[in-house]
This record gives structure tokens, sequence and C-alpha cells, in this order.
């Protein structure tokens, strides 16, 4: 009896620039929900064009629902080009905003932590610090794992955001048309 080959799930980054119109973030990522995948990561911002925004997008799906998904989404009539961004040919991170316990005894060994991770305080009251870290997902779940006997009393992430390596753009090549 043979079995059927399943893909397994596997982290993907989508960059997707967009007409800057309202409505059309709600239009993409109603195609996520439609397919029933679940968005890791959504970030939305502005390019170095204004009538041009960057959504970037980071989904755990297999390869050939990931196709199908693209496909769909460039007949969206405001998509203007997505690009997958493989992790070893672009540059990606996350902001965390964490908030955790560090009292006079404790302070100095949260401190340490914030250094190791070329992370940065923000705030700080005579019970906690509000500390501000940069980077890749993995070193910022490292740096919770570190933080985490301290007692994360509050965390706020972003979503990623992404960038092609080297000198093209993936604006430039639509704007060329």
């Amino acid at each position: 009896m043979a079995t059927a080959h399943l893909d397994p799930l596997q982290t993907q980054t989508l960059s997707v620039l967009v007409e800057n119109k309202p409505g059309v973030l709600t239009r993409v990522a109603a195609l996520f929900a439609r397919r029933g995948f679940n968005i890791a990561s959504l970030a939305v911002g502005p390019t170095e064009h204004p009538e041009v925004s960057r959504i970037t997008v980071v989904v755990n799906v297999a390869e050939q629902p990931l196709e199908q998904i693209i496909r769909q989404l460039d007949k969206l009539v405001n998509v203007l080009t997505i690009v997958q961004l493989e992790p070893r040919e672009s540059v990606q991170r996350e902001l965390v905003l964490i908030k955790v316990g560090a009292d006079q005894t404790t302070r100095t060994s949260v401190l340490e932590i914030v250094q190791m991770f070329r992370a940065k305080v923000v705030d700080a009251s005579a019970s906690a610090v509000t500390i501000e870290a940069t980077g890749t997902a993995d070193k910022l779940s490292a740096l919770l794992g570190m933080l985490d006997e301290y007692g994360v009393r509050e965390i706020v992430k972003s979503g990623a955001v992404a960038i092609g390596r080297g000198g093209d753009s993936i604006i430039g090549e639509i704007l060329a048309d």
C-alpha cells in the first residue's frame, strides 16, 4: 500500500509589495485565512515610495500550497509583486520589548544579560526594567529564555521585517516596468 508524501511545514517569508490603499492588508490576510494558514508574523509599512507599502508575511506552510498562495496573491488587484525571501539570501529581524523583574538583588544579573545580547534598557523602575532588543527570532528566543528566571512580566514583539541581501531592490524592478 503506497502512502502519500506530505511536505513538512516550513517557515517561509514573503515580501509583498502592494499599492498603499485602504483594504489591501485585509484582502491579503484573508487569502491566507481562506486557505487555512495561520500567519506567524505580519509587518506592514511604507516603502521609499509613498504610494507603495511592503507587507512582510511569515507563515508555516508546505511548499506546494505556498506556490498556490503566491499565484493567488499575484491575482489580487492591488498586489504589485511577491518575493519569497530565502533565509540565506535575506536579512530578517524582529523587535521585542520585554518587561522583566529586576530589584536590587537581581538588577546586575539582568543588565549583564542585556549587554551580552546587545540589547538596551529603555525604562527602569525600582522593581523592573524594560528591555529593547532586535535580532533574529532565534536570538530573541534565547534572550527570553535567559530572562525567564527573573520573571518576565510583559512581552511586546513586532512582526518580522526582511530585505534581500545585495544591491538589488524589488521595488526598483516593478517601478522600471
